[in-house]
């Protein structure tokens, strides 16, 4: 394992510190991307919204039946109540 500079370790330290906020941010993006998409590209970005998710720390019962549902709209509700807005 290769030593890290204070610098790099601080770095390293805020982004697992905002790893939640990271994740929702990128749900927020997908949420837009999978209302455009269709296809293989589609099943690629639920794939991604799965990882998004569980770096939130959604449940996994809520994480697959989001994915079941294939509905946009439901991944959007969830981005809505995890920013407090919901």
């Amino acid at each position: 394992m290769p030593e890290y500079s204070a610098y790099q370790q601080k770095v390293i330290h805020r982004y697992y510190e905002n790893l939640d906020a990271i994740s929702l941010q990128k749900l927020s993006e997908l949420v837009a991307d999978l209302y455009l998409s269709e296809g293989k590209k589609r099943q690629k970005l639920w794939e991604r919204a799965r990882a998004a998710m569980t770096n939130a720390r959604v449940p996994a019962s809520r994480i697959d039946a989001i994915i079941e549902s294939d509905s946009p709209e439901a991944l959007a509700k969830l981005v809505s109540e995890l920013s407090g807005k919901g």
